[in-house]
C-alpha cells in the first residue's frame, strides 16, 4: 500500500510549452527554490480557450520535450494532467483534479502580471481567487493591475526574460541557431526529429 503525499507548497507553472525555453525554466527555478514552494509543476496545456487556432506541436511531443528538460532537476516537475482532461482546459478544473490526486499538497498559481489582469475572465475565476495563492512575475510591457481585486496575490521580482517560444519557432524555421534558448537536450530533439521545420 502507498503512503500518503506528505504536505507541500507546489506551484504551479501553465504554458501550451511550444517548446520549452530557458525563460521557462529559469522562472520556474527561481520559484522553486526562493520562494516558499517545494517544488514547481511545469502544467502543459493542450489547447488555451483563449489561443484556439495556434499552431501546436503535439502533445506527446511538448510533453516529451518538457521531460527532457528538467529531468535532472529534483525542483521541477512535468505535469500531464491537463493532456488527460476534457477539452478545452480550464485551470479550475485542473485544480479540481490535482487536489483529488494529491490531497495533502497546497498549490500555488504562478502568473504573469498579463494573466493577472485577465484573471477575472477565466472560468471559475471568483473560486481560484477565493481558494489560491498567487504568485505574479513581471512580463515584459505588461502592467501590473490593481492589486486591491487580488488579495491573494503575492507579487515576485523573478528574473525578467524576454524569451518567446514563437521567436525560437521562428528561428527554426529560418534556420538560426537555438543554443542555449533551449537546454542542449531539447535543441538536439527538436534538431533531431525536425520539429518546426
Amino acid at each position: 500500500m502507498s503512503q500518503p503525499d506528505a504536505s507541500k507548497r507546489v506551484g504551479l507553472l501553465f504554458g501550451s510549452f511550444n517548446p520549452v525555453h530557458s525563460g521557462h525554466l529559469i522562472l520556474a527555478e527561481y520559484f522553486a527554490t526562493r520562494t516558499d514552494l517545494a517544488e514547481v509543476w511545469l502544467v502543459v496545456s493542450p489547447q488555451s480557450p483563449f489561443k484556439v487556432g495556434e499552431e501546436l506541436l503535439s502533445d506527446t511531443a511538448r510533453l516529451a520535450l518538457l521531460q527532457l528538460a528538467v529531468v535532472d532537476n529534483p525542483h521541477l516537475r512535468a505535469e500531464s494532467i491537463e493532456l488527460r482532461l476534457p477539452r478545452p482546459s480550464y485551470t479550475i478544473a485542473t485544480l479540481d483534479a490535482l487536489r483529488t490526486q494529491h490531497p495533502t499538497y497546497e498549490f500555488v498559481l504562478l502568473m504573469g502580471a498579463d494573466n493577472l489582469a485577465g484573471l477575472p475572465r477565466w472560468q471559475a475565476a471568483d473560486r481560484i481567487m477565493r481558494e489560491l495563492d498567487l504568485y505574479v512575475y513581471p512580463r515584459p510591457g505588461a502592467t501590473l493591475p490593481d492589486l486591491a481585486a487580488f488579495p491573494r496575490a503575492r507579487v515576485v521580482q523573478a528574473p525578467l526574460l524576454d524569451i518567446s517560444a514563437t521567436f525560437i519557432r521562428a528561428s527554426i524555421q529560418t534556420g538560426q541557431s537555438i543554443r542555449y534558448l533551449v537546454p542542449a537536450a531539447v535543441e538536439q530533439e527538436i534538431l533531431t526529429q525536425r520539429y518546426y521545420q
